[in-house]
């Protein structure tokens, strides 16, 4: 049995591989994708920090609860096909997919690189075209020794975290009011991560599936712009 003094550094070593993951500088290819945000600033959906707010909420408690279970779930080390088939079902939008495969392709890089091993090396063999994003982080923070927990918080925070970064940029608006209202969410992102994480382990069946249809019609409509700031 680990003696207490052990067992508190492992934990340290664990939030630590939270924060690296977590980090919006880890090179996983997030600061090209906007959340939605883009969509919805030029819709006049998003105008100020009270409507961003509205609309992370909203994100959270859709896309982001979806995403964090099938996180979670892989986390858990449930097998990555079945995963992978469950998020394309939750997935309606064609350009969404698009994005979460390259997400994933870009995540799976940064996780070989970072914390290598065969499980990583596999999931990479098994989906050239890139596995659905939140799978691959799961997996990442499989390998980083962190649990389905851990990385249904991760998934919670980049849910709401890309838009207020987006927002920033465009509508140049006061980064200081900006995280002001992650800061206001994180109640409902612990809330999110826990029901996220409960999920996963009644399996796959059990994962949330909540979805936002205006997400994705957005999503198509921004996807076929011609100029546009971000990817998704």
């Amino acid at each position: 049995m680990a003696s207490p003094a052990i067992t508190e550094e492992r934990g340290f070593a664990g939030r630590a591989a939270l924060l690296v993951l977590a980090d919006g500088r880890f090179p996983a290819g997030g600061h090209a994708h906007s959340g939605g945000a883009e969509a919805a600033v030029r819709a006049g959906r998003i105008t100020d920090p009270v409507s961003l707010a509205a609309f992370c909420r909203g994100r959270l408690h859709t896309a982001g609860l979806t995403a964090a279970g099938l996180s979670a779930a892989a986390a858990h080390g449930h097998d990555p096909e079945a995963l992978d088939a469950a998020a394309d079902a939750r997935t309606p939008s064609p350009a969404l997919r698009a994005a979460a495969r390259r997400l994933g392709r870009q995540m799976m890089r940064a996780a070989r690189s970072t914390w290598p091993c065969a499980e990583l090396d596999a999931l990479a063999a098994a989906f050239p075209r890139g596995a659905h994003q939140p799978v691959v982080l799961g997996f990442a923070a499989r390998a980083a020794g962190l649990g389905p927990l851990d990385a249904a918080h991760c998934v919670a925070y980049e849910t709401v975290s890309a838009p207020a970064t987006a927002a920033v940029r465009l509508l140049s608006l006061d980064p200081f009011k900006a995280t002001a209202v992650l800061a206001r969410l994180a109640p409902e992102m612990d809330r999110v991560a826990e029901r996220a994480a409960q999920a996963a382990q009644q399996g796959i069946d059990a994962l949330p599936a909540a979805s936002s249809p205006l997400l994705d019609i957005t999503a198509e409509q921004h996807a076929a712009w011609p100029v546009r700031l971000f990817a998704s």
